[in-house]
């Protein structure tokens, strides 16, 4: 099978709709941080599923390191299924759906924005049902995605997102960053990962590590490993991968160590050198390490926005892995590109 597929298209893509994303998103971005910033929220909640909450899971680490308040995730099902409703006044809210068609997602929004929350719907479909409960809706800009795997609308998800947050707190050093990750995701796109490529290319299991906001990367990553080449993966913070879970590695075990320039490197290292020691395989995106394989990173001009990076150069390594283990990345078996769940 030729690498021709949908979804490496739409990995190239990225560079050139995260350009659009920030042309065409300013002007309701900017009425939506204002809004935020009148309103204050002493805590957030975010709504999700899949690799929008992935996403959301970003969202939380960078509002609780630059901003100081906390976000916590709901579980969909509190409103769609229980009927509960939630004390809220006061918070904020961050639903994301590429679609914005999911009714639990929906349900949860709509609940939210009733009981005093100041909603926002991060969706590809600014005419979707989720758009319509919210109180702004801040279109992803991503234009058409074919291939089920979502890549174009993850990463815009998360520059929306973290973007919201800098406009907010007018992070002039951060608002520079996000406007330079066009020229930063070319690069990531080139990024040289074929050691890892070919390890995975016949693994049949892989841990993947993160702490901080690139926990959410790694989630996504191994989410993608499943998804794309039906292949067991499991992420994990650096933290809680020593405490059980490191037992299963035996020798030439794969794992993939996901990291941004930040406070968090230096821990994830060592624990990924540990692992390394044990005869495990693993490749980590840090120029520190001894025992493990460094992977090449673009890296960006913030902590914040490396984790965008990191994602956008394994998209397109595992597209690749997926083509090498003769699967087609544009149709996950038994997955569809929406999945509406109540």
């Amino acid at each position: 099978m030729s690498s021709t597929s949908h979804m490496r298209r739409e990995i190239r893509e990225i560079p050139e709709t995260v350009e659009r994303l920030l042309l065409a998103g300013q002007a309701n971005m900017t009425v939506a941080a204002r809004a935020l910033a009148d309103h204050d929220p002493a805590f957030m909640i975010s709504v999700a599923r899949g690799s929008s909450d992935h996403a959301a899971t970003y969202f939380k680490y960078a509002s609780e390191l630059m901003c100081g308040v906390p976000v916590a995730s709901v579980g969909p099902s509190v409103a769609s299924i229980y009927g509960r409703r939630l004390k809220l006044a006061g918070s904020a809210c961050l639903a994301v759906s590429q679609s914005g068609k999911s009714p639990d997602i929906v349900s949860m929004a709509r609940m939210a924005a009733e009981e005093g929350a100041l909603t926002f719907a991060l969706t590809n479909h600014a005419d979707s049902d989720l758009a319509q409960v919210g109180h702004h809706t801040l279109n992803l800009h991503a234009g058409s995605e074919r291939s089920v795997a979502a890549t174009k609308t993850f990463v815009t998800s998360l520059v929306s997102a973290l973007w919201l947050l800098a406009e907010w707190r007018q992070d002039a050093e951060l608002l520079t960053a996000i406007r330079a990750l066009p020229e930063v995701l070319a690069r990531a796109v080139e990024a040289d990962w074929s050691p890892l490529g070919a390890k995975m290319a016949n693994a049949q299991s892989v841990f993947c590590l993160g702490r901080g906001p690139a926990y959410a990367i790694s989630n996504e990553a191994a989410l993608k490993f499943k998804e794309t080449c039906q292949l067991h993966a499991e992420s994990y913070s650096s933290a809680e991968v020593l405490h059980g879970p490191v037992s299963i590695v035996s020798p030439g075990f794969p794992v993939i160590a996901l990291t941004a320039a930040d406070q968090a490197e230096a821990s994830l290292v060592g624990v990924a050198e540990q692992i390394a020691e044990k005869g495990a395989e693993v490749f980590v995106t840090s120029d520190k390490v001894s025992k493990a394989t460094h992977l090449p990173t673009a890296r960006t001009a913030h902590p914040l926005t490396d984790p965008i990076s990191l994602i956008v150069s394994f998209y397109a390594m595992v597209e690749q892995v997926a083509v090498a283990r003769g699967i087609n990345p544009d149709e996950p078996r038994h997955l569809q590109k929406v999945t509406e769940t109540v």
